[in-house]
């Protein structure tokens, strides 16, 4: 007997090692240990090792989430224990079930019990930060690999989730990093940016989900498997550090639920405690970083809006060996860095150990919390559902300065004593935050008789691709007194993810936010206010009380469809102009041959800007009628008309990458707008207007005024010949010239944001709004303790008799981030205002201090130079690509109109 249990002890532990053997290790797939110096692995090499793995192992489940923009396939990896897995279709149904708090609070307290939390880790977003996508390859061997104790824990308490969030940039970063055999050679310094169009801002994307990768992650987080936690990797930390996480800087959000915020501090402190305990020195954290839980829109703040806690690392290192560099004031210990580090070599495998250990952390931590972290998320649900339900009152920050403002006004003028400032009344409170016109709304109803009804879809379709319900109105109703169309769209408030919906639909209120009093003010983390649906331009109505109707809850996670038109029969059509995806049914129009005028004058039923197209056109027509919700009516040819003709269009771009033209480069895409996109070379060449007639520029680029425009290049000789067309940068002597040249000839040229600095070059007769005179009598930026506007959103009045402004309403929401703001000189000519600030008050949404600079100012025209025109916009009306209420700004220039 006993010879038969050493036999069979042999026989387990050598099944035992066959299948540790199994498992390749990094080095063995690679040929290289992950983190060694001068190192990177291609995304192709990178998923077939998750590919490789996941066939070997039964703690692995690879899925595929969806196509790159350059068509890669997007992996995840489902990692828990094998036993896990046989239930996973059950995980997967609790967690959406307590994510959407959609259970009894008895019910959701059983599923707390049974359910595993669910972990999402992810790493490569932004694929130059090398660290996050290579921590992903070394801590996917070691959850599959490992035998240890903790490991096998978390396996059996855990549903895993590895996601890589950015194929197509790994590819591009590693195959230019290990391009030069000489090591001292590598750099990052790619062509083109990481994700195609967007670069960076691939990580600002995630309300709005127009990138593929974004739609991809967001359903996954949102819709299938609502996790409880989302780590997010990034880099690098601030000088003198290794590592920036949670807990982060004030403000936060005011529409969150504070279970968010004291959670972020559980998750965080188990992460620093972890590399304490490691001697892993440099975590620093709250005022320690710039990071904020203010915004929404980053892969890490977005779950915030959802009820799920949030991480974001910035961990320093690259394969490229690095210094901890001296920063005196960090060697001090303080809250924000406990255990600071001391200056210090650095390399990649150091970065690569701490990533890890944070991974191991986060995991540890939802091991241990188990079950609170799955009845928490259900808890935060049902809050805002119940919120939803009832009368309640946001405690913003105007709210509270309204309680100040009222019991200040009733102050007697002289009191003889302090006991008035002791002591406020209640009743004060009562007058703001019981006053049933300041209440949150219910829900909100966009009407489908509004002008440009696809475009309200397209808002709604970034709101279910965040999980949001959206209900559809199977026939008319009333509500509130008014009468809604069949076909509107519902979105109430009494769901879980309420968070969010009120900050798509409602003003962000960024409070004062200063170093000091009287003081500079604290740059926040990105934009102060982003309200999607003003900025969109979409109609929709605020209802304060409960309200039913002949309502059907959509699906989550379907898409809606464009509405559907039945082209009527006629010799003519007139198509609404108000509608942006008619400018690209116009575009099919103009390839195709098809002549189309512009309505330039009004007629009863008929808006200026509208669109008049024979019958030569039904065929093209029918089909906008049907796939893009476009208006289209029969009807004869009106009397104000101009022929359209399609414009050889230019849009500027430079070596590594704009994001702005980025975003307009996809824009132009997706409007069937022919383009091409040039560099600073073929602007010094000269020669413009025989190749294009209008040029794009779009944000950086352009010389700054007193300056000629000197981007960090690289050294023509370690650019390759291929790239050597893409390097240089335009400058005031030699750009400038050609530019004025190109415009005298009847070239247009279109600046947007910070290239309208081109303004001042050309010496037109405009000038700063936003200055103040020194001491010496000399006009200087004014300075941000007096005037300060990030990113937010401002209403601007539009000169809707102007053509460039056709199809636009009397104002606008504009996105206006620090932009440029003009006046014009006593002695201007040949050029018109666009848009401009009235004396009132412009902020929407975010943040403005010191708006009264802002009055009558000027953020857009047109001036005439020689044949042709500059048009200048200062703030960006094509922002993100998220800005539709101000697309037709730009499409309006895009045509030759004669």
């Amino acid at each position: 007997m006993r010879k038969f249990y050493l036999t069979l002890l042999s026989v387990l532990i050598f099944t035992f090692l066959g299948i540790a053997q199994q498992i390749p290790t990094p080095k063995e797939h690679f040929g290289f240990n992950i983190g060694d110096d001068y190192k990177l692995a291609t995304f192709e090499a990178t998923d077939a090792y998750f590919r490789k793995i996941a066939d070997l192992s039964d703690r692995v489940k690879y899925v595929e989430i969806g196509p790159s923009e350059e068509g890669r396939q997007m992996p995840m990896m489902i990692i828990t224990s094998p036993e896990n897995h046989k239930n996973l279709a059950q995980f997967k149904e609790i967690s959406q079930k307590l994510g959407r708090a959609e259970v009894s609070e008895e019910e959701a307290k059983k599923l707390s019990k049974q359910g595993k939390p669910v972990v999402w880790i992810d790493g490569g977003l932004h694929s130059t930060e090398t660290v996050a996508s290579h921590q992903l390859i070394e801590t996917y061997y070691k959850l599959v690999s490992g035998e240890d104790e903790e490991t096998l824990r978390l396996l059996d308490d855990l549903v895993i989730l590895l996601v890589h969030t950015n194929p197509d940039g790994q590819e591009i970063i590693t195959n230019w990093y290990m391009m030069p055999e000489d090591v001292e050679k590598r750099n990052m310094r790619s062509p083109y940016m990481y994700q195609k169009y967007v670069g960076h801002d691939n990580n600002r994307d995630f309300f709005m989900n127009n990138m593929k990768e974004s739609t991809n992650l967001s359903l996954q987080q949102y819709v299938e498997w609502i996790p409880q936690i989302i780590y997010n990797h990034h880099q690098t930390s601030p000088a003198g550090t290794v590592v920036a996480g949670p807990p982060y800087r004030d403000p936060f959000n005011h529409v969150f639920d504070p279970l968010i915020m004291t959670s972020l501090d559980g998750v965080g402190a188990a992460m620093i405690n972890r590399l304490n305990v490691e001697d892993k020195p440099g975590y620093t954290r709250l005022s320690g970083s710039v990071f904020s839980s203010w915004w929404n829109g980053g892969l890490r703040t977005t779950p915030y809006f959802h009820n799920i806690i949030g991480i974001l690392t910035e961990t320093t290192g690259s394969p490229t060996p690095s210094e901890i560099p001296l920063v005196p004031d960090r060697l001090i210990p303080t809250h924000a860095t406990p255990y600071p580090i001391e200056p210090q070599s650095w390399n990649f495998k150091k970065s690569i150990d701490y990533s890890v250990s944070m991974n191991y952390a986060v995991l540890d931590y939802a091991s241990r919390n188990a079950d609170a972290l799955l009845f928490n998320i259900y808890k935060m649900g049902k809050n805002a559902i119940d919120k939803g339900n009832m009368d309640n009152w946001t405690k913003y920050p105007k709210r509270s300065d309204a309680v100040t403002a009222a019991f200040e006004a009733d102050k007697p003028a002289d009191t003889g004593n302090n006991s008035w400032r002791r002591t406020m009344p209640t009743t004060y409170f009562d007058k703001i935050f019981k006053d049933p016109e300041l209440r949150d709304p219910r829900g909100f109803i966009l009407s489908a008789d509004q002008a440009d009804f696809p475009t309200a879809v397209k808002f709604l379709n970034a709101l279910i691709k965040s999980g949001v319900q959206v209900h559809e109105a199977s026939e008319r109703f009333t509500v509130a007194g008014k009468n809604y169309p069949k076909g509107s769209y519902i979105v109430k408030t009494a769901q879980a993810f309420r968070p969010h919906i009120l900050d798509m639909f409602e003003p962000q209120d960024h409070p004062n936010d200063f170093m000091y009093p009287g003081g500079p003010p604290v740059r926040p983390y990105d934009a102060a206010g982003w309200t999607l649906a003003f900025s969109m331009g979409i109609e929709f109505d605020r209802v304060l009380d409960g309200f039913e109707g002949p309502f059907q809850a959509l699906p989550y996670g379907e898409i809606l469809p464009m509405p559907t038109q039945q082209l009527p029969s006629g010799s003519g059509y007139i198509v609404d102009g108000r509608v942006n995806n008619a400018f690209i049914v116009v575009n099919d129009l103009l390839k195709a041959g098809v002549e189309v005028l512009r309505i330039t004058d009004g007629e009863p039923g008929i808006p200026a800007g509208s669109f008049y197209v024979g019958a030569k056109g039904k065929e093209i027509l029918n089909k906008g009628a049907k796939d893009l919700g476009i208006s289209v009516r029969a009807g004869s040819k009106p009397k104000a008309t101009k022929k359209v003709s399609p414009s050889k269009i230019a849009l500027f771009d430079y070596y590594g990458g704009s994001m702005p033209s980025g975003w307009v480069r996809w824009m132009l895409e997706q409007y069937n707008f022919p383009f091409q996109v040039v560099y600073p070379q073929e602007i010094d060449k000269g020669n413009l207007k025989a190749k294009y007639d209008v040029i794009l520029f779009i944000g950086p680029g352009t010389p700054s005024l007193g300056s000629s425009m000197t981007r960090n290049q690289m050294e023509d000789q370690d650019v390759p010949e291929e790239y050597q067309s893409l390097i240089g940068s335009l400058t005031a002597e030699k750009s400038i010239p050609e530019l004025k040249k190109f415009i005298e000839q009847g070239g247009k040229v279109v600046a947007v944001g910070a290239a309208t600095s081109l303004a001042y070059h050309l010496e037109l007769p405009v000038r700063n709004a936003l200055v103040e005179l020194n001491s010496e009598g000399k006009e200087r930026p004014l300075p941000g303790d007096k005037y300060y506007i990030p990113g937010s959103i401002l209403k601007a009045n539009i000169a809707t008799d102007h053509p460039l402004n056709l199809g636009m309403n009397e104002t606008a929401n504009l996105t206006f981030n620090n932009s440029p703001v003009f006046k014009f000189e006593d002695e201007a000519k040949d050029i018109s205002p666009l848009a401009w600030f009235d004396e009132s008050s412009p902020l929407v949404s975010g943040w403005a201090w010191g708006e009264a600079y802002l009055k009558n100012g000027i953020v857009a025209f047109e001036a005439n130079l020689g044949k042709g025109k500059l048009i200048a916009y200062g703030p960006e009306i094509t922002f993100r690509a998220q800005s539709h209420g101000t697309f037709k700004m730009l499409f309006n220039n895009l045509y030759q109109v004669k």
